[in-house]
């Protein structure tokens, strides 16, 4: 992948959030790569890392009032907003997203803001009731809507000592953002990749569902994008922000619809990569009202649902690849090589559930690879995020 991020001018726009420290290592990572960086912050975010700090890093002059001195020269915002080639606001505190969305010009990050002209980026930090208020979701609705590019929070250790989203992304996430925004692709290979659990209804209010968050199926999806191929993200039921770039996303409930979406999108697929955790069973009737409780005992009819992965495995060509997960508890390697073998894959990723952070809901994952040309490597406990980059290396350097 040809990166295109040497000489490109980055407006990069910090506001008063604690995570504004990691914008030195953000700076440090764009000049490595002869990016040009010019910065404009909050009054607010000189609390947090000060202006000698980035300028001394970027090589350039960092702004935060409209006046330069007292003579009266002013820092022309419209210069600023109209050198850039992509603008980042990180961190983009709840106060600077809403003054984004509704045009509170009263600073001159949004000055700049509003006059730019490029693509703009806005990585989110804040505590978690915050980010989850509905006038925050609202506002960066607002501001996608407008074109601005989401790039997703991160979930973890908080500032006010809580845990959960509104963790600003790291600084090599945003970097990786910024790097794919000005990239060459390589090729055209589409990748299709499914993730999340499906929910098989049982009445209005209660599902036969899994633990699986779709963290893994996601983090498969960012790693993707971010090497410069085209992506199609189907997913159940998660609460996980969508990830930029793709080529597009499909969220759905049950194993049926799951099935129906990969159907649609497999054949023009050159990698299929089955993270998902699907259902095999559903319930023979759905109940239309709730069903109440009695003394009574209450027995489900359950019919087994299409196994999506062994169909696919059936229609697939030489030409495609098809990846499977395998999450189980005992004879772990033995079950691994037996999905491999029946379903037709080309590789299968075992983890397990006696592996501490593996597995669902966790943020870390332990990983072994298994290929039908009898290759195997394990990996070591990592970020999903590392884990999806090991994956796509592993299966560039394989197939």
């Amino acid at each position: 992948m040809k990166s295109l991020i040497k000489g490109k001018k980055i407006l990069l726009a910090v506001s008063g959030s604690i995570a504004a420290y990691k914008i030195a290592t953000l700076i440090r990572l764009l000049v490595k790569e002869e990016a040009l960086v010019k910065v404009v912050m909050t009054e607010d975010a000189i609390n947090f890392i000060t202006p000698l700090t980035l300028s001394t890093l970027s090589k350039n002059p960092v702004y935060h009032q409209f006046l330069k001195n007292e003579a009266g020269e002013w820092v022309n915002h419209v210069d600023l907003g109209l050198w850039a080639d992509l603008m980042v606001i990180a961190p983009a505190t709840a106060k600077t997203i809403a003054g984004m969305a509704h045009g509170y010009c009263d600073n001159l990050l949004v000055a700049c803001y509003l006059s730019a002209k490029c693509p703009v980026m806005f990585a989110p930090a804040m505590d978690l009731d915050m980010y989850a208020h509905p006038s925050t979701k609202n506002n960066i609705e607002t501001l996608s809507s407008y074109g601005n590019l989401l790039i997703p929070v991160g979930n973890g250790a908080l500032a006010s000592g809580l845990s959960g989203d509104g963790r600003m992304a790291e600084p090599e996430d945003i970097f990786s953002a910024i790097a794919n925004h000005f990239t060459l692709k390589k090729n055209n290979k589409k990748v299709l990749i499914t993730a999340g659990p499906t929910y098989e209804n049982i009445d209005p209010v209660r599902f036969i569902g899994n633990y699986s968050s779709g963290k893994m199926g996601f983090a498969l999806a960012k790693a993707y994008v971010n090497a410069g191929y085209n992506v199609d993200l189907i997913a159940g039921p998660v609460s996980l922000q969508e990830p930029n770039g793709l080529n597009s996303y499909t969220a759905v409930h049950s194993a049926k619809e799951m099935f129906n979406a990969v159907n649609e999108k497999f054949k023009s697929a050159d990698i299929c990569i089955m993270a998902a955790a699907v259902a095999d069973y559903t319930p023979e009737e759905v109940s239309s009202k709730k069903i109440k409780k009695t003394d009574a005992k209450m027995n489900i009819a359950l019919s087994k649902t299409t196994d999506i992965l062994a169909t696919i495995g059936k229609l697939k060509t030489k030409k495609q690849i098809l990846v499977g997960f395998a999450l189980e508890s005992n004879e772990e390697e033995q079950n691994a090589l037996g999905k491999l073998e029946r379903k037709n894959l080309d590789m299968i990723i075992l983890n397990s559930i006696n592996d501490k952070g593996a597995g669902f809901q966790h943020n870390t994952n332990k990983v072994t690879i298994y290929t039908a040309k009898g290759d195997k490597q394990q990996f070591e406990l990592k970020d999903k995020q590392a884990v999806a980059n090991d994956i796509l290396n592993f299966i560039e350097t394989k197939f």
